[in-house]
Protein backbone atom coordinates (compact mmCIF):
# COMPACT_ATOMS: atom_id res chain seq x y z
CA UNK A 1 0.00 0.00 0.00
CA UNK A 2 2.93 2.62 1.07
CA UNK A 3 4.53 1.37 -2.28
CA UNK A 4 0.98 2.63 -4.18
CA UNK A 5 0.79 5.91 -2.46
CA UNK A 6 4.70 6.26 -3.25
CA UNK A 7 3.98 5.76 -7.21
CA UNK A 8 3.71 9.32 -8.72
CA UNK A 9 1.76 10.47 -11.40
CA UNK A 10 4.43 10.84 -13.71
CA UNK A 11 5.30 6.63 -13.04
CA UNK A 12 1.53 6.26 -13.68
CA UNK A 13 1.99 6.83 -17.30
CA UNK A 14 4.65 4.50 -17.63
CA UNK A 15 2.20 2.19 -16.55
CA UNK A 16 0.93 1.77 -20.14
CA UNK A 17 -0.95 -2.02 -19.55
CA UNK A 18 -2.69 -0.28 -16.47
CA UNK A 19 -3.93 2.68 -18.61
CA UNK A 20 -4.87 0.70 -21.31
CA UNK A 21 -7.39 -1.17 -18.78
CA UNK A 22 -8.76 1.98 -17.27
CA UNK A 23 -9.41 3.65 -21.03
CA UNK A 24 -11.03 0.65 -21.92
CA UNK A 25 -13.28 0.68 -19.27
CA UNK A 26 -14.20 3.94 -19.98
CA UNK A 27 -14.81 3.24 -23.15
CA UNK A 28 -16.83 0.00 -22.32
CA UNK A 29 -18.99 2.70 -20.35
CA UNK A 30 -19.76 5.26 -22.83
CA UNK A 31 -20.88 3.02 -25.44
CA UNK A 32 -23.51 1.16 -22.66
CA UNK A 33 -24.74 4.72 -22.02
CA UNK A 34 -24.77 5.11 -25.97
CA UNK A 35 -26.72 2.62 -25.92
CA UNK A 36 -29.57 2.88 -22.89
CA UNK A 37 -30.73 5.45 -25.65
CA UNK A 38 -31.11 3.53 -28.22
CA UNK A 39 -35.36 2.67 -28.60
CA UNK A 40 -36.73 -0.95 -29.47
CA UNK A 41 -39.11 0.85 -32.51
CA UNK A 42 -42.62 1.09 -31.77
CA UNK A 43 -42.91 2.63 -28.57
CA UNK A 44 -44.52 5.69 -27.52
CA UNK A 45 -41.39 7.31 -25.51
CA UNK A 46 -43.77 9.70 -23.26
CA UNK A 47 -46.07 7.40 -22.68
CA UNK A 48 -43.72 4.40 -21.48
CA UNK A 49 -41.88 7.05 -19.13
CA UNK A 50 -45.47 7.78 -17.47
CA UNK A 51 -46.46 4.15 -17.32
CA UNK A 52 -42.70 3.61 -15.38
CA UNK A 53 -43.27 6.76 -13.46
CA UNK A 54 -46.83 5.80 -11.89
CA UNK A 55 -45.79 2.17 -11.14
CA UNK A 56 -43.33 3.10 -8.88
CA UNK A 57 -41.98 0.87 -6.68
CA UNK A 58 -39.71 -2.28 -7.65
CA UNK A 59 -39.96 -1.32 -11.26
CA UNK A 60 -38.01 2.16 -10.25
CA UNK A 61 -35.45 0.34 -9.08
CA UNK A 62 -34.92 -2.08 -11.89
CA UNK A 63 -35.20 1.05 -14.06
CA UNK A 64 -32.15 2.56 -11.79
CA UNK A 65 -30.32 -0.49 -12.26
CA UNK A 66 -30.30 -0.71 -15.78
CA UNK A 67 -29.56 3.47 -16.31
CA UNK A 68 -32.61 4.44 -16.92
CA UNK A 69 -33.23 2.03 -20.05
CA UNK A 70 -36.48 0.50 -18.85
CA UNK A 71 -38.10 3.88 -18.88
CA UNK A 72 -37.09 4.56 -22.54
CA UNK A 73 -37.02 0.74 -23.63
CA UNK A 74 -34.43 0.92 -25.07
CA UNK A 75 -32.33 -2.06 -25.94
CA UNK A 76 -30.51 -2.49 -22.92
CA UNK A 77 -33.66 -2.31 -21.01
CA UNK A 78 -33.44 -6.00 -19.53
CA UNK A 79 -30.10 -4.81 -18.65
CA UNK A 80 -27.48 -7.48 -17.08
CA UNK A 81 -30.45 -8.99 -15.54
CA UNK A 82 -30.62 -12.22 -17.25
CA UNK A 83 -27.20 -13.02 -17.38
CA UNK A 84 -26.99 -12.39 -13.63
CA UNK A 85 -30.09 -14.80 -13.37
CA UNK A 86 -28.75 -17.23 -15.60
CA UNK A 87 -25.20 -17.28 -13.82
CA UNK A 88 -26.27 -18.16 -10.89
CA UNK A 89 -29.08 -20.76 -11.71
CA UNK A 90 -25.72 -22.70 -13.21
CA UNK A 91 -23.61 -22.54 -10.00
CA UNK A 92 -26.45 -23.43 -8.04
CA UNK A 93 -26.72 -26.42 -10.69
CA UNK A 94 -23.14 -26.94 -10.51
CA UNK A 95 -23.38 -27.92 -6.78
CA UNK A 96 -26.23 -30.66 -7.62
CA UNK A 97 -26.11 -31.98 -10.68
CA UNK A 98 -22.98 -34.84 -10.50
CA UNK A 99 -21.85 -33.75 -14.42
CA UNK A 100 -21.95 -29.88 -13.66
CA UNK A 101 -19.56 -30.68 -10.41
CA UNK A 102 -16.98 -32.25 -12.79
CA UNK A 103 -17.01 -29.79 -15.01
CA UNK A 104 -15.70 -27.04 -12.16
CA UNK A 105 -13.09 -29.30 -11.07
CA UNK A 106 -11.59 -29.76 -14.39
CA UNK A 107 -10.04 -26.10 -14.22
CA UNK A 108 -10.50 -24.06 -17.31
CA UNK A 109 -11.54 -26.52 -19.67
CA UNK A 110 -14.96 -27.17 -17.19
CA UNK A 111 -15.83 -23.20 -16.89
CA UNK A 112 -15.49 -22.45 -20.45
CA UNK A 113 -18.10 -25.30 -20.87
CA UNK A 114 -20.25 -23.78 -17.90
CA UNK A 115 -19.93 -20.35 -19.58
CA UNK A 116 -21.30 -21.50 -22.67
CA UNK A 117 -24.19 -23.07 -20.37
CA UNK A 118 -24.67 -19.84 -19.16
CA UNK A 119 -25.16 -17.51 -22.32
CA UNK A 120 -27.40 -20.19 -23.59
CA UNK A 121 -29.27 -19.24 -20.52
CA UNK A 122 -29.07 -15.67 -21.04
CA UNK A 123 -30.71 -15.91 -24.38
CA UNK A 124 -32.95 -18.08 -23.06
CA UNK A 125 -34.34 -15.63 -20.05
CA UNK A 126 -33.55 -12.64 -22.33
CA UNK A 127 -36.14 -14.17 -25.12
CA UNK A 128 -38.66 -14.84 -22.35
CA UNK A 129 -38.76 -11.91 -20.69
CA UNK A 130 -38.45 -9.54 -23.95
CA UNK A 131 -41.83 -11.44 -25.23
CA UNK A 132 -43.90 -11.58 -22.09
CA UNK A 133 -42.90 -7.45 -21.85
CA UNK A 134 -43.79 -7.12 -25.38
CA UNK A 135 -46.98 -8.92 -25.06
CA UNK A 136 -48.16 -6.88 -21.60
CA UNK A 137 -47.51 -3.20 -23.77
CA UNK A 138 -49.42 -3.39 -26.28
CA UNK A 139 -52.17 -3.43 -24.09
CA UNK A 140 -51.06 -0.57 -22.14
CA UNK A 141 -52.08 2.95 -22.47
CA UNK A 142 -50.72 6.03 -19.99
CA UNK A 143 -51.96 9.27 -19.63
CA UNK A 144 -54.59 8.98 -22.51
CA UNK A 145 -51.61 7.21 -24.80
CA UNK A 146 -51.24 3.85 -26.45
CA UNK A 147 -47.61 2.37 -25.43
CA UNK A 148 -47.11 0.47 -28.87
CA UNK A 149 -47.88 2.77 -31.91
CA UNK A 150 -48.62 -0.33 -33.91
CA UNK A 151 -49.21 -3.38 -31.76
CA UNK A 152 -48.95 -7.15 -33.60
CA UNK A 153 -46.74 -9.75 -34.06
CA UNK A 154 -44.06 -7.36 -35.82
CA UNK A 155 -43.98 -5.55 -32.69
CA UNK A 156 -43.04 -8.48 -30.86
CA UNK A 157 -40.86 -10.23 -33.25
CA UNK A 158 -38.61 -6.42 -33.01
CA UNK A 159 -38.91 -6.47 -28.95
CA UNK A 160 -38.19 -9.78 -28.58
CA UNK A 161 -34.80 -9.81 -31.35
CA UNK A 162 -33.69 -5.85 -29.97
CA UNK A 163 -34.10 -6.80 -26.17
CA UNK A 164 -32.51 -10.16 -26.47
CA UNK A 165 -29.06 -8.11 -28.32
CA UNK A 166 -29.18 -5.92 -25.92
CA UNK A 167 -29.01 -8.52 -22.84
CA UNK A 168 -26.07 -10.40 -25.28
CA UNK A 169 -24.15 -7.64 -26.12
CA UNK A 170 -23.90 -6.27 -22.26
CA UNK A 171 -22.99 -9.75 -21.71
CA UNK A 172 -20.12 -9.78 -23.83
CA UNK A 173 -19.08 -6.25 -23.05
CA UNK A 174 -19.17 -7.21 -19.60
CA UNK A 175 -16.89 -10.45 -20.26
CA UNK A 176 -14.43 -8.22 -22.28
CA UNK A 177 -14.41 -5.32 -19.14
CA UNK A 178 -13.46 -8.03 -17.04
CA UNK A 179 -10.59 -9.85 -19.30
CA UNK A 180 -9.67 -6.94 -20.70
CA UNK A 181 -10.08 -4.00 -18.31
CA UNK A 182 -10.41 -4.07 -14.39
CA UNK A 183 -12.46 -5.07 -11.87
CA UNK A 184 -16.18 -7.01 -12.78
CA UNK A 185 -16.96 -5.81 -15.82
CA UNK A 186 -20.99 -7.09 -15.00
CA UNK A 187 -20.37 -5.02 -11.51
CA UNK A 188 -18.98 -1.87 -13.08
CA UNK A 189 -22.30 -1.83 -15.75
CA UNK A 190 -24.89 -2.17 -13.14
CA UNK A 191 -22.39 1.12 -11.12
CA UNK A 192 -22.54 3.09 -14.11
CA UNK A 193 -26.29 2.46 -14.37
CA UNK A 194 -26.83 3.66 -11.08
CA UNK A 195 -24.63 6.31 -10.74
CA UNK A 196 -26.15 7.57 -14.53
CA UNK A 197 -29.31 9.06 -12.32
CA UNK A 198 -27.14 10.51 -9.30
CA UNK A 199 -26.42 13.73 -11.18
CA UNK A 200 -30.21 14.66 -11.51
CA UNK A 201 -30.98 12.89 -8.22
CA UNK A 202 -28.68 15.65 -6.76
CA UNK A 203 -30.12 18.87 -8.38
CA UNK A 204 -33.51 17.42 -7.66
CA UNK A 205 -32.59 17.31 -4.31
CA UNK A 206 -30.94 20.79 -3.76
CA UNK A 207 -34.24 22.60 -6.14
CA UNK A 208 -36.20 21.26 -3.25
CA UNK A 209 -34.33 22.19 -0.39
CA UNK A 210 -34.23 25.48 -2.29
CA UNK A 211 -37.93 25.54 -2.43
CA UNK A 212 -38.52 24.75 0.78
CA UNK A 213 -40.10 21.60 0.09
CA UNK A 214 -37.23 20.00 1.96
CA UNK A 215 -35.88 21.27 5.39
CA UNK A 216 -32.29 21.72 6.15
CA UNK A 217 -32.35 19.35 8.93
CA UNK A 218 -33.85 16.65 6.49
CA UNK A 219 -30.34 18.03 4.19
CA UNK A 220 -28.41 17.30 6.64
CA UNK A 221 -29.77 13.89 7.11
CA UNK A 222 -29.57 12.52 3.77
CA UNK A 223 -26.01 13.47 3.96
CA UNK A 224 -25.17 11.77 7.47
CA UNK A 225 -27.29 8.45 6.02
CA UNK A 226 -25.23 8.42 3.18
CA UNK A 227 -21.83 8.98 4.72
CA UNK A 228 -23.08 6.69 7.59
CA UNK A 229 -24.21 3.58 5.46
CA UNK A 230 -20.58 4.40 3.15
CA UNK A 231 -18.22 4.03 6.12
CA UNK A 232 -19.86 1.06 7.56
CA UNK A 233 -19.98 -0.43 4.27
CA UNK A 234 -16.20 -0.28 3.91
CA UNK A 235 -15.61 -1.64 7.39
CA UNK A 236 -17.69 -4.63 6.83
CA UNK A 237 -16.41 -5.06 3.52
CA UNK A 238 -12.41 -4.80 4.70
CA UNK A 239 -13.15 -7.00 7.95
CA UNK A 240 -11.53 -10.03 8.37
CA UNK A 241 -11.38 -13.78 10.96
CA UNK A 242 -7.72 -14.50 11.01
CA UNK A 243 -7.02 -17.90 11.60
CA UNK A 244 -3.59 -18.82 12.58
CA UNK A 245 -1.81 -21.32 10.16
CA UNK A 246 1.52 -22.32 11.16
CA UNK A 247 3.95 -24.28 8.95
CA UNK A 248 5.90 -27.63 9.67
CA UNK A 249 9.81 -27.18 9.62
CA UNK A 250 11.66 -28.37 6.72
CA UNK A 251 15.11 -29.26 6.27
CA UNK A 252 16.51 -29.27 2.88
CA UNK A 253 20.22 -30.32 2.65
CA UNK A 254 22.33 -28.15 4.82
CA UNK A 255 20.09 -25.74 5.13
CA UNK A 256 16.62 -26.16 7.76
CA UNK A 257 13.80 -23.76 7.64
CA UNK A 258 11.98 -22.74 11.63
CA UNK A 259 8.32 -22.89 11.85
CA UNK A 260 6.59 -20.28 9.83
CA UNK A 261 3.19 -18.97 11.03
CA UNK A 262 0.81 -17.43 8.83
CA UNK A 263 -2.62 -16.23 8.56
CA UNK A 264 -5.72 -17.58 6.66
CA UNK A 265 -7.88 -14.71 5.98
CA UNK A 266 -12.19 -15.32 5.72
CA UNK A 267 -14.12 -12.50 4.75
CA UNK A 268 -17.20 -11.64 6.75
CA UNK A 269 -19.19 -10.90 3.51
CA UNK A 270 -17.99 -14.12 1.10
CA UNK A 271 -20.81 -13.50 -1.30
CA UNK A 272 -20.77 -10.00 -2.11
CA UNK A 273 -23.48 -8.03 -3.84
CA UNK A 274 -24.55 -11.08 -4.98
CA UNK A 275 -27.67 -11.99 -2.74
CA UNK A 276 -28.94 -8.31 -2.83
CA UNK A 277 -28.73 -8.41 -6.35
CA UNK A 278 -31.08 -11.63 -6.83
CA UNK A 279 -33.23 -11.39 -4.48
CA UNK A 280 -34.14 -8.21 -6.09
CA UNK A 281 -34.37 -9.66 -9.09
CA UNK A 282 -36.67 -12.69 -8.40
CA UNK A 283 -39.05 -9.57 -6.41
CA UNK A 284 -39.22 -7.97 -9.41
CA UNK A 285 -40.89 -10.31 -11.60
CA UNK A 286 -44.49 -10.66 -9.57
CA UNK A 287 -44.08 -7.00 -10.01
CA UNK A 288 -43.53 -6.42 -13.31
CA UNK A 289 -46.46 -8.82 -13.99
CA UNK A 290 -48.64 -7.26 -12.64
CA UNK A 291 -48.12 -3.69 -13.72
CA UNK A 292 -47.88 -4.86 -16.87
CA UNK A 293 -51.35 -6.84 -16.61
CA UNK A 294 -53.58 -4.98 -14.83
CA UNK A 295 -55.51 -4.69 -18.23
CA UNK A 296 -56.85 -8.52 -17.86
CA UNK A 297 -58.79 -9.66 -15.26
CA UNK A 298 -56.99 -12.53 -14.76
CA UNK A 299 -53.97 -11.12 -12.70
CA UNK A 300 -56.18 -9.17 -10.31
CA UNK A 301 -54.90 -11.33 -7.82
CA UNK A 302 -51.60 -9.93 -9.01
CA UNK A 303 -52.28 -6.52 -8.54
CA UNK A 304 -52.45 -7.45 -4.80
CA UNK A 305 -49.40 -9.57 -4.72
CA UNK A 306 -48.28 -6.28 -6.13
CA UNK A 307 -49.05 -4.06 -3.12
CA UNK A 308 -48.01 -6.13 -0.20
CA UNK A 309 -44.33 -6.62 -2.22
CA UNK A 310 -44.00 -2.93 -2.36
CA UNK A 311 -40.24 -1.81 -1.13
CA UNK A 312 -40.86 -0.79 2.75
CA UNK A 313 -44.00 -3.05 2.78
CA UNK A 314 -43.60 -5.47 5.81
CA UNK A 315 -44.32 -8.71 3.85
CA UNK A 316 -41.60 -7.33 1.12
CA UNK A 317 -39.25 -6.60 3.97
CA UNK A 318 -39.56 -10.04 5.23
CA UNK A 319 -39.11 -11.86 2.54
CA UNK A 320 -36.32 -9.76 0.85
CA UNK A 321 -34.17 -10.53 4.28
CA UNK A 322 -35.20 -14.03 3.81
CA UNK A 323 -34.22 -13.96 0.79
CA UNK A 324 -30.60 -11.98 1.39
CA UNK A 325 -29.82 -14.31 3.69
CA UNK A 326 -30.66 -17.64 1.83
CA UNK A 327 -28.46 -16.56 -0.67
CA UNK A 328 -25.80 -15.47 1.19
CA UNK A 329 -25.21 -18.66 2.81
CA UNK A 330 -25.67 -20.30 -0.58
CA UNK A 331 -23.03 -18.20 -2.40
CA UNK A 332 -21.00 -18.73 -0.07
CA UNK A 333 -21.04 -22.34 0.26
CA UNK A 334 -20.08 -22.15 -3.83
CA UNK A 335 -17.54 -19.48 -3.79
CA UNK A 336 -15.47 -21.18 -1.03
CA UNK A 337 -15.23 -25.02 -0.31
CA UNK A 338 -13.63 -25.47 3.14
CA UNK A 339 -12.61 -29.04 2.31
CA UNK A 340 -11.38 -28.27 -0.46
CA UNK A 341 -8.97 -25.34 1.64
CA UNK A 342 -8.39 -27.74 3.96
CA UNK A 343 -6.44 -30.35 1.56
CA UNK A 344 -4.81 -27.25 0.48
CA UNK A 345 -2.98 -26.64 3.75
CA UNK A 346 -2.86 -30.46 4.14
CA UNK A 347 -0.72 -30.73 1.29
CA UNK A 348 1.23 -27.71 1.64
CA UNK A 349 2.19 -29.21 5.02
CA UNK A 350 0.33 -26.16 7.08
CA UNK A 351 -2.04 -26.87 9.95
CA UNK A 352 -4.30 -24.95 12.31
CA UNK A 353 -3.22 -25.20 15.90
CA UNK A 354 -4.58 -27.68 18.44
CA UNK A 355 -6.49 -29.10 14.67
CA UNK A 356 -5.99 -31.94 13.13
CA UNK A 357 -5.28 -31.81 9.42
CA UNK A 358 -7.67 -33.22 6.33
CA UNK A 359 -11.54 -33.61 7.83
CA UNK A 360 -11.02 -32.22 11.49
CA UNK A 361 -9.76 -28.97 9.84
CA UNK A 362 -12.52 -28.54 6.99
CA UNK A 363 -15.08 -28.78 9.52
CA UNK A 364 -13.25 -26.23 11.78
CA UNK A 365 -13.28 -23.86 8.96
CA UNK A 366 -16.65 -24.59 7.87
CA UNK A 367 -17.61 -23.76 11.42
CA UNK A 368 -16.01 -20.68 11.34
CA UNK A 369 -17.57 -19.29 8.23
CA UNK A 370 -20.75 -20.47 8.64
CA UNK A 371 -20.71 -18.14 11.82
CA UNK A 372 -18.82 -15.38 9.38
CA UNK A 373 -21.78 -16.02 7.20
CA UNK A 374 -24.33 -14.86 9.38
CA UNK A 375 -22.89 -12.20 10.69
CA UNK A 376 -22.22 -11.28 7.00
CA UNK A 377 -25.69 -12.07 5.89
CA UNK A 378 -27.66 -10.01 8.83
CA UNK A 379 -25.02 -7.08 7.60
CA UNK A 380 -26.28 -7.19 4.01
CA UNK A 381 -30.38 -7.46 5.66
CA UNK A 382 -29.42 -3.92 7.53
CA UNK A 383 -27.71 -2.20 5.24
CA UNK A 384 -30.06 -2.74 2.25
CA UNK A 385 -33.16 -2.05 4.54
CA UNK A 386 -32.53 0.50 7.11
CA UNK A 387 -31.98 3.67 4.52
CA UNK A 388 -35.56 2.10 3.38
CA UNK A 389 -37.12 2.41 6.93
CA UNK A 390 -35.61 6.00 7.25
CA UNK A 391 -37.13 7.22 3.85
CA UNK A 392 -40.07 5.89 4.95
CA UNK A 393 -40.30 7.06 8.36
CA UNK A 394 -39.16 10.58 7.58
CA UNK A 395 -40.12 10.84 4.05
CA UNK A 396 -36.65 12.12 2.95
CA UNK A 397 -36.02 11.74 -0.89
CA UNK A 398 -32.95 9.58 -1.32
CA UNK A 399 -32.23 8.66 -4.54
CA UNK A 400 -29.56 5.76 -3.08
CA UNK A 401 -31.59 2.53 -1.55
CA UNK A 402 -29.76 0.20 0.53
CA UNK A 403 -28.93 -1.87 -1.97
CA UNK A 404 -27.83 0.70 -4.65
CA UNK A 405 -25.54 2.00 -1.96
CA UNK A 406 -24.17 -1.33 -1.54
CA UNK A 407 -23.42 -1.93 -4.91
CA UNK A 408 -21.33 1.74 -5.23
CA UNK A 409 -19.34 1.03 -2.45
CA UNK A 410 -18.47 -2.28 -2.94
CA UNK A 411 -17.65 -1.86 -6.77
CA UNK A 412 -15.64 1.27 -6.08
CA UNK A 413 -13.60 -0.63 -3.55
CA UNK A 414 -13.02 -3.38 -5.97
CA UNK A 415 -12.10 -1.11 -8.67
CA UNK A 416 -9.75 0.78 -5.95
CA UNK A 417 -7.87 -2.16 -4.82
CA UNK A 418 -7.16 -3.84 -8.20
CA UNK A 419 -5.62 -0.44 -9.44
CA UNK A 420 -3.21 0.00 -6.41
CA UNK A 421 -3.01 -4.05 -6.93
CA UNK A 422 -1.08 -3.29 -10.19
CA UNK A 423 0.93 -0.12 -9.17
CA UNK A 424 2.03 -2.31 -6.15
CA UNK A 425 3.09 -4.92 -9.31
CA UNK A 426 4.56 -2.35 -10.74
CA UNK A 427 6.39 -0.78 -8.43
CA UNK A 428 7.52 -4.16 -6.77
CA UNK A 429 8.84 -4.41 -10.63
CA UNK A 430 10.85 -1.27 -10.81
CA UNK A 431 12.65 -2.61 -7.32
CA UNK A 432 13.23 -6.21 -8.98
CA UNK A 433 14.94 -4.51 -11.74
CA UNK A 434 17.27 -2.01 -9.74
CA UNK A 435 18.35 -5.05 -7.58
CA UNK A 436 19.65 -7.18 -10.56
CA UNK A 437 21.21 -4.24 -12.38
CA UNK A 438 23.11 -3.43 -9.19
CA UNK A 439 24.31 -7.36 -8.64
CA UNK A 440 24.69 -7.40 -12.78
Amino acid sequence: MAAAKGTSVGSLGKLTELRQRIFFVIGALIVYRLGSFIPVPGVNPDAMANLIGQSGGLLDMFNMFSGGSLGRFSVFALGVVPYISASIVVQMMGSVIPSLQALRKEGQSGQRQLTMYTRIGTVGLSAFQAFGIAMALMKQSSGGMPVVYMPGFGFVLSSVVGLTAGSMFLMWLGEQMTERGIGNGISLLIFAGIVAGLPGAVAHTLSMSGNGELSTIKLVMVVALVLAVTAFVVFMERAQRRITVNYARRSGGQRSYMNQTSHLPLKINMSGVIPPIFANSILMFPAMAATWGNASHQARWLQDVVQVLTPGEPLYDIIYAVLVITFAFFYTAIVFNSQDTADNLKRSGALIPGIRPGRSTAEYIDSVMTRLTGVGALYLVLVCLVPTFMQNAWHVPFYFGGTSLLIVVVVVMDFTAQVQAHLVSHQYEGLLKKANLRRG
